[in-house]
């Protein structure tokens, strides 16, 4: 039996918050099988909780943004993907400002400080949303196409109008191991004209050369260049399996992404889930295979997954 998870520890760690540019801290606490991931904000008011859920997303720009009306939390997108990445089901995530930070702007910080947590299994088997039926989002050049698969895989095209990125194709199947030596490390990255007019408007305000790959109108001007030749493409599927992790649990499919961004994978998220399109359903991993838990409209299998 596939069993649910969640780290053996407590772990810290502090870092620029990317819109704001000020010191923000994050704590990662164990949790009980079936609670899921959720945030927890330190605010003026006291503890504010917020369940991740593809209509808890209320902002899209530079990054994926989670509220309730209670309160919000931005730049959620690399640690989601590190939790989805390394398998982590269950997990309490404390945040003391309105962003979690971005550290070197990709998963690896998070991976480094989660496998120092260690992780612990629990005594449930765990629960996916596997997609049941072939179904298709597509607006313009931006397309997403999702069919049934026993696990988490995407094939993602990239094509940017620079003679350093241009096209480029990933083919990734998920495991904590994939995770770990593919995608991880990826680093996000800007154009350097964007960057400067962010900042001119008060913008991303923690965006540097330390967090994020910077490009002019000829090439990378980091320092230390890339981590990979195909660094861009990796990094889009990094934040393609944290914006799909918005869901209240792992998602089992076979997506084919081209031109995507966050809003985007949000649209198709919401789309995949809506009671109409009925495309999931929930399963229990058992040590022979899947096995449905009930029968269930959309809706009533993501309510009952975060119940």
């Amino acid at each position: 039996m596939h069993l649910q998870t969640t780290i053996s520890k407590t772990v810290r760690c502090s870092g620029v918050g990317l819109h704001s540019g000020r010191k923000v801290g994050l704590e990662l606490i164990p949790a009980d099988a079936d609670s899921g991931i959720v945030f927890c904000l330190k605010t003026l008011d006291g503890e504010k909780f917020i369940t991740p859920s593809p209509e808890n997303v209320v902002g899209t720009g530079l990054a994926t943004t989670l509220g309730n009306g209670d309160g919000s939390v931005a730049t959620v997108e690399h640690l989601l993907a590190a939790l989805r990445g390394l398998g982590i089901d269950n997990i309490l995530v404390k945040a003391d400002g309105s962003e979690i930070p971005i550290m070197d702007g990709s998963a690896a910080s998070f991976v480094y400080l989660l496998r120092s947590a260690g992780l612990s299994k629990l005594n449930k088997p765990r629960r996916v949303l596997a997609v049941t039926k072939s179904f298709e989002h597509k607006d313009g050049e931006k397309s997403i196409k999702a069919r049934p698969y026993n696990g988490f895989s995407v094939d993602y095209l990239i094509d940017f109008d620079h003679p350093y990125i241009g096209s480029q194709v990933l083919s990734f199947e998920l495991t904590p191991e994939s995770f770990v030596r593919r995608i991880a490390k990826a680093r996000t990255f800007g154009f350097l004209k964007e960057v400067e007019l962010l900042h001119k408007n008060g913008l991303a305000l923690g965006g540097s050369l330390d967090n994020a790959v910077v490009l002019d109108e000829y090439g990378v001007i980091n320092d230390e260049g890339l981590r990979y030749k195909d660094e861009f493409v990796r990094h889009k599927v990094l934040d393609f399996i944290g914006d799909m992790a918005v869901a209240p649990l792992p998602i089992h499919g076979h997506f084919e992404v081209s031109c995507s961004g966050h809003a985007f994978n949000n649209e198709f998220l919401r789309l995949l889930t809506d009671r109409e399109m009925s495309c999931l359903k929930l399963q229990e991993l058992a040590a022979d295979g899947v096995r449905p838990v009930r029968e269930a409209r959309p809706e009533a299998v993501l309510a009952s997954a975060v119940a």
